[in-house]
């Protein structure tokens, strides 16, 4: 890397002067409340599109493969996501159901990691979700597949001016 590209990347603006403060003391036992509460916030904000998020999966080759996505619930404990079985992230999730879904929040200084084991879920999930899209018909696409991350590790980050940024996680199992 150039000593000029290393200077500008540097120079570039990361996060607005104003971010939230964030009291691991006060975070709720449910993460997905804490969660919600952050949606919340980046809707009243203004951010577009703050249910995408980027998975990252690993298929029979073991390479690593990331695509951006959209939450389409959170249901017990479980978030869900859906897409074709044809494409790389449904074949890296039939040869290793093992994923990480990202938030990113920049304007507002905030990331949640949420890793897992996934499990395709019935084809009448996948068939209301098909049709839940705007102008699919009635016909259901075969191909369309929902899918349940349950996680084992969720991570919420909250960046804060002085880089002593504030990480809280949960942990499931062993």
């Amino acid at each position: 890397m150039s000593d000029t590209l290393r200077s500008r990347l540097r120079a570039l603006p990361d996060f607005p002067d104003e971010l939230p403060v964030f009291d691991r003391a006060h975070a709720p036992d449910d993460p997905q409340i804490l969660f919600l509460q952050w949606l919340d916030d980046a809707l009243s904000h203004g951010l577009l599109q703050p249910h995408a998020f980027t998975l990252s999966t690993s298929g029979p080759t073991g390479h690593v493969t990331a695509r951006t996505l959209i939450l389409k619930d959170l249901d017990r404990g479980q978030w869900i996501f859906a897409g074709a079985r044809s494409t790389r992230k449904g074949i890296d999730l039939a040869a290793n159901p093992s994923a990480a879904m990202t938030f990113f929040w920049p304007q507002r200084g905030r990331q949640v990691r949420v890793t897992g084991e996934v499990e395709e879920l019935p084809a009448d999930v996948a068939a209301a979700d098909w049709r839940a899209r705007p102008e699919t018909g009635d016909d259901v696409n075969p191909d369309w597949a929902a899918w349940a991350l349950t996680p084992s590790e969720i991570e919420f980050w909250q960046a804060r001016r002085d880089r002593d940024h504030v990480r809280h996680w949960y942990r499931y199992g062993s």
